[in-house]
């Protein structure tokens, strides 16, 4: 999860191995793929790249980012890497209700996932309209689309200020937590 890094009582490198022993035994046994998103987020670029690396060279094909908590530039860098190296890259929005839920001086949702698409990802963690990552319906529906599609037409009722023309630029797609489909 969003929350585990590397702290002492489950050194990153540790969990990575253990994950990966479990993944690989659970797919032996089950015949089918399973997968775990291993957080890559650190204090610096360089120790992400490294996270990153041993990710690929256990086997995983799938890393996670906190693109708010790590910043931009260095979720930017983290997609190229994933991009270059056949890695999927999940991004988290840990600290989003910080900034997108004040609704006095705030910055939207809606702007943080344009913001990541423009940074690289394969998908957000997007929240849904239902559950604990509940926000409202047509806005969230709103941003989700301007996450995915290549054109959206203005739509204020879906929180949609403006005609969106994303042209070549590839998509995130928008993913909800405990298997919820957005």
């Amino acid at each position: 999860d969003e929350n585990v890094n590397s702290q002492p009582f489950q050194r990153w490198r540790d969990r990575f191995l253990f994950i990966a022993e479990a993944t690989h035994k659970s797919q032996a046994e089950t015949g089918e793929i399973k997968g775990h998103y291993l957080n890559a987020t650190a204090g610096h670029c360089d120790e992400m790249l490294k996270r990153a690396a041993f990710a690929r060279e256990i086997g995983a094909p799938i890393i996670m980012h906190d693109y708010l908590t790590g910043g931009f530039t260095a979720n930017t860098t983290l997609a190229m890497y994933s991009r270059d190296n056949g890695l999927l890259l999940h991004i988290h929005r840990a600290m989003h209700a910080v900034i997108d839920r004040q609704r006095n001086h705030g910055i939207h949702f809606r702007v943080l996932a344009k913001a990541l698409r423009m940074s690289g990802g394969d998908h957000l963690h997007s929240g849904t309209v239902v559950g604990k990552l509940e926000g409202e319906r047509e806005v969230t529906l709103g941003f989700v689309d301007l996450m995915r599609d290549n054109f959206i037409e203005k739509d204020r009722s879906r929180g949609i200020y403006f005609t969106q023309d994303w042209v070549s630029m590839g998509g995130t797609i928008p993913v909800a937590s405990g298997g919820i489909h957005v």
